[in-house]
């Protein structure tokens, strides 16, 4: 997967998807606004010299319209494992809200854990906290260590909490040590990379989401040196029988971020699909239309935002800076 210009492919699917969603944002259907981010997503995905694997996508299932754990796809070559969001956020862009994304992550065959859709207990730092946190302590101590590795009080700290009631426990304990806490609707993946980012205010993210969003996660935060560490809850029987179909037998293992996205060669892209704290959402113009992507790799390690008109094909087109 050595090539230069796979980061640059992936941009262009990023941006299809995230146009697609855009177009949707508002309408109060999540399920559509996902639906053309996949499919947009697919097609563009087709396109690109690659012999891909999906490892991370729209469920387990054999046979589907869409992307899926274990479809292939690309025109054929390297071989190359990647991880779908293609709309991450679906009711901040039903609702038109912000911080919706389309996302994907790459690596070399076997450089992402196949994890199973499920949920995941996660904790999420940037470089600076990086190996003072453990996700098998209390949140007091892990908020504690946060605090002396940045070197403020815990009083300063802000960590993202999904507003969901199994954190009502959480909450609590956070706001017992005296942390300020930032709810969000949805887009935990937005948060963690938020969290590995100087400057962005957001300090830590802690709670249980989705297990898939915690591998692409870890690619990013492979690429920003931040930390996830996250564990898989098992809610439900057939979440343990989705483990032990996918290979993994302890259901207690404490995956930290080289587990989650082991791979020499990581690439991430993601594109604004609304406007978010790192990101800008999609414009459209009467000529074309705008997008903001976040494309970052390991080797060479870079992070570079692209900023791109998709101008019409019209002889007459106006560029807008």
């Amino acid at each position: 997967m050595h090539r230069d210009d796979l980061s640059l492919e992936f941009v262009r699917v990023a941006e299809r998807a995230a146009i697609a969603a855009a177009r949707t944002m508002g309408q109060g259907d999540r399920k559509y606004a996902d639906q053309v981010a996949v499919e947009a997503m697919r097609q563009e995905m087709e396109s690109v010299d690659m012999d891909g694997t999906i490892v991370i996508g729209e469920g387990e299932r054999d046979q589907a319209p869409m992307l899926f754990i274990g479809e292939r796809v690309g025109r054929g070559g390297d071989p190359v494992d990647i991880a779908v969001d293609p709309l991450e956020g679906t009711n901040l862009c039903a609702t038109g809200a912000n911080n919706a994304i389309a996302v994907l992550a790459a690596s070399d065959k076997g450089g992402l854990l196949n994890a199973p859709d499920i949920y995941m207990e996660k904790i999420c730092v940037g470089p600076s906290a990086k190996g003072h946190v453990d996700l098998n302590a209390p949140v007091a101590d892990n908020l504690d260590a946060i605090a002396r590795a940045l070197d403020r009080d815990v009083k300063d700290l802000v960590v993202v909490v999904l507003d969901r009631p199994r954190h009502e426990r959480l909450i609590a304990e956070i706001r017992k040590v005296g942390a300020r806490i930032r709810l969000i609707g949805d887009g935990d993946l937005s948060a963690g990379i938020s969290a590995a980012v100087v400057g962005t205010g957001v300090h830590a993210v802690m709670g249980t989401g989705g297990a898939p969003e915690g591998v692409i996660a870890a690619a990013a935060m492979r690429c920003l040196n931040g930390e996830i560490q996250g564990r898989l809850v098992l809610t439900k029987p057939a979440d343990r029988e989705r483990c032990e179909k996918m290979g993994i037998p302890d259901l207690d293992k404490v995956y930290r971020t080289q587990d989650l996205a082991p791979g020499a060669n990581v690439i991430f892209a993601a594109t604004g699909v609304t406007d978010g704290s790192l990101l800008r959402g999609v414009r459209f113009f009467g000529d074309g239309v705008r997008t903001q992507t976040l494309v970052m790799t390991t080797l060479p390690h870079q992070v570079r935002f692209v900023d791109t008109i998709h101008a019409k094909d019209d002889p007459d087109v106006k560029i807008r800076f």
